[in-house]
C-alpha cells in the first residue's frame, strides 16, 4: 500500500504518527509539504526536526513528481490545505480521498447561511457524498459542522493529533510534582501555555491567580508563551500584586514546554471556540496534569469526561472556571487521580503508534472494500455535536 498525506506543513504534532507510518510503510509512505511554515512557529521552536525527515516531500521544490504521488498513491490523506486545486484531480479520478478537517464554521454556523459559502462547499465537499471520499474530524465539532452541507454521511470519523506520548513511572512524576514552599506548605504549580492571543484567554490565568491569592492558596503561575496580549498581561499581574506568584517566561521550544508539564500539578487550556484542537492539551495530559478546559476547544469533548480525567467548565463561565482550579487547589488527590486518568487516556488511545495502528487498518480496510470501524477513540463514528452540547457531552455517563 503506498499511503500519502498533503498538509500546508508538518510539525512536531504530525511527526511522530508519520514517523510510526513510515517504520510500517518504508519508502511507500510520504508526507507532502505544500507551503513554508510561518515565521511566527518557526520562532516558537517549531520545525527544526524538518530537514531530517526521510520521507518529507516538499511540492514547492519537487512540484512535478508531488503531483504525480498525489494522483498515483492507493489512498490520499489531504487536510490543511485550503488550496483544493492539489488534491482536485485524485477527486476527479473517482480515486480514495481521506480528508482530514478543523471546523468549517468555527466563528459560528449561523455563517453556513451564506449561499456563496454553500456554493463552496458543495463544490469541494458535498458533492462527494456517495464518491470513496471519508472525512478525519480534527475537533468534536467538526461532524456537526458538515453535516449542515450534507457531506459524508456516515463516513465522518473521530481524529486529533498526535503529538508525542512519553511513558513515565507515575509515581516518581507525582514525586517530581510535589513542590514545597519555605521548607513547609505545598505549593501549587500551575501552567498556562500558548500564543499570548485574544481567542486563547490567557487573561483567565491571571485573573485566577488573583482569586488563589485572595483565598490564601499557596501557589505559583508560569506563562509560557508571548503574543499580542502580553504587555497587558504582564500590567494586569502588576496591577493585581501578582508579580511574585507569576512569572512569564516567553516561547520555548516544545521539549521546555513538556518540562514545565511534568512539573505542574494544574494545567488551564482557556480558549474559545476558535481553537480547532488543542494538540497542548494532548501533552499535558500525558504529562499527568490535572486540566481544567472549556468545553469549546475542539479536542475536549474527545479528550476529557469531566470528572474523571479532567474538569470542563462551559466555555465563557469564568465563575466556574476559576471554582475549578480553586477546587483543585485544594484537593491533592483529586488532582492525582484526574492526571493519573488523563495519562492513561493517552497511552492506552491517544498515542502516534495507535493512531498509524488504526490509520493503517482503515486505509488496508478501503482498498478492500470494507470501513473499518473503531469502538471507541480515534477513527470510531464521529459524533454529530452542536457546539453549545459539548458542555453537556463532557458529563455523558459521569455520576453527579
Amino acid at each position: 500500500m503506498r499511503l500519502t498525506i498533503v498538509s500546508n506543513y508538518i510539525n512536531h504534532h504530525q511527526i511522530p504518527m508519520s514517523n510510526a507510518l513510515y517504520e510500517r510503510l518504508g519508502a511507500d509512505f510520504a508526507f507532502i509539504q505544500t507551503s513554508p511554515m510561518e515565521e511566527d512557529r518557526v520562532k516558537m521552536g517549531w520545525g527544526s526536526e524538518v530537514p531530517d525527515i526521510p520521507y518529507l516531500k516538499l511540492y514547492y521544490e519537487e512540484e512535478a513528481s508531488c503531483a504525480d504521488l498525489m494522483l498515483e498513491s492507493d489512498i490520499v490523506v489531504f487536510g490543511g490545505v485550503e488550496d483544493e486545486s492539489y488534491i482536485k484531480p485524485r477527486l476527479n479520478a473517482g480515486k480514495i480521498v481521506i480528508r482530514a478537517s478543523e471546523r468549517l464554521y468555527r466563528e459560528g454556523q449561523w455563517k453556513s447561511i451564506s449561499p456563496r459559502g454553500r456554493k463552496k462547499k458543495y463544490e469541494d465537499h458535498t458533492q462527494y457524498a456517495d464518491a470513496p471520499v471519508y472525512l478525519l474530524c480534527h475537533g468534536a465539532y467538526v461532524a456537526s459542522d458538515f453535516a449542515i452541507v450534507h457531506a459524508y454521511p456516515g463516513k465522518k470519523f473521530v481524529w486529533g493529533y498526535f503529538p508525542t506520548v512519553n511513558p513515565y513511572d507515575l509515581d516518581a512524576l507525582f514525586l517530581q510534582k510535589r513542590h514545597v514552599e519555605n521548607g513547609s506548605g505545598t505549593c501549587v504549580r500551575i501552567l498556562w501555555a500558548g500564543r499570548f492571543l485574544k481567542l486563547k484567554h490567557p487573561e483567565y490565568a491571571i485573573k485566577a491567580a488573583r482569586y488563589l491569592k485572595r483565598q490564601g492558596i499557596s501557589f505559583h503561575l508560569d506563562m509560557v508563551g508571548g503574543g499580542d496580549l502580553e504587555e497587558s498581561l504582564r500590567q494586569m499581574t502588576v496591577r493585581y500584586g501578582l508579580t511574585d506568584a507569576v512569572t512569564f517566561h516567553g516561547f520555548l521550544p516544545p521539549q521546555r514546554v513538556r518540562e514545565f508539564m511534568e512539573q505542574a500539578d494544574v494545567f488551564l487550556f482557556t480558549s474559545n471556540y476558535l481553537e480547532g484542537w488543542g494538540a497542548v492539551l494532548n501533552e499535558a495530559m500525558n504529562s499527568a496534569c490535572a486540566v481544567v478546559a472549556g468545553h469549546g476547544i475542539g479536542a475536549v469533548p474527545f479528550l476529557l469526561k469531566h470528572g474523571k480525567n479532567g474538569l470542563v467548565y462551559k466555555t465563557g463561565n469564568f465563575r466556574e472556571f476559576q471554582a475549578y482550579v480553586l477546587q483543585l487547589c485544594q484537593d491533592a488527590s483529586l488532582c492525582r487521580r484526574l492526571g493519573t486518568n488523563a495519562y492513561r487516556t493517552m497511552t492506552d488511545a491517544w498515542n502516534p503508534h495507535e493512531a498509524a495502528d488504526r490509520l493503517y487498518s482503515f486505509c488496508e480496510g478501503l482498498l478492500k472494500g470494507e470501513v473499518r470501524v473503531q469502538q471507541e477513540g480515534p477513527l470510531s463514528i464521529a459524533p454529530i455535536i452542536r457546539p453549545r452540547a459539548g458542555y453537556a457531552y463532557t458529563r455523558r455517563g459521569v455520576l453527579k
